[in-house]
């Protein structure tokens, strides 16, 4: 087993000489090497060796970095692929992953905190996609467990939760391609035509 070095660090030089030397007058004759470590950890403000080897270790487990999560790229561009200019998705994809990632992007669209009745719930997500079906994605969401309902299906609420990674980043992506088409939109409404 290779030995892990302990830094040691103190505050003021001068206090720390003078709690050694306390120590070792103390002491009456030259310590070992465990007393002497014992002597110096303590001349820092440790209880002893094990102590502030103790508190390095712990401090080099906080300071290690956490696990960066990376984005399936290539999931997040398929589903891209479903949705039109608009931010509209355009037919049910094939691959579960898709469809799950396209029902976080039409779970964003709902409100959070609000009750919604079936037909409310129905326009939103008519205003999500392409190919009429938005009893299909209802249930969708609901069976993913985003949207709730109530038994008699009169109330639905958003299932407020993290959206994993790829859908994060789809419902970004998605959002700008919004904002680019209603800027070119609103653009092309100050073009001054020349009169006849």
């Amino acid at each position: 087993m290779s030995r892990v070095p302990v830094p040691l660090r103190s505050p003021d030089i001068s206090t720390f000489a003078r709690s050694v030397a306390r120590q070792m007058k103390s002491r009456g004759d030259a310590p070992s090497h465990v007393e002497l470590m014992n002597m110096l950890a303590k001349a820092a403000g440790f209880q002893n060796f094990q102590h502030l080897r103790a508190s390095h270790s712990a401090g080099r487990r906080l300071d290690t970095e956490p696990v960066v999560e990376t984005v399936d790229h290539r999931l997040v561009e398929r589903a891209l692929n479903q949705f039109d200019d608009l931010g509209r998705l355009v037919s049910w994809p094939s691959r579960r992953q898709v469809q799950v990632l396209c029902l976080w992007q039409l779970w964003s669209l709902i409100p959070a905190g609000a009750s919604l009745r079936e037909k409310e719930i129905n326009m939103l997500l008519k205003e999500g996609h392409c190919f009429a079906d938005p009893a299909l994605l209802r249930r969708e969401l609901f069976s993913l467990g985003l949207l709730h309902r109530n038994r008699d299906c009169s109330d639905y609420r958003r299932q407020e939760q993290q959206p994993p990674l790829e859908a994060r980043d789809l419902i970004k992506r998605l959002k700008g391609r919004s904002l680019e088409s209603e800027t070119g939109s609103s653009a092309m409404s100050f073009i001054v035509r020349p009169s006849a």
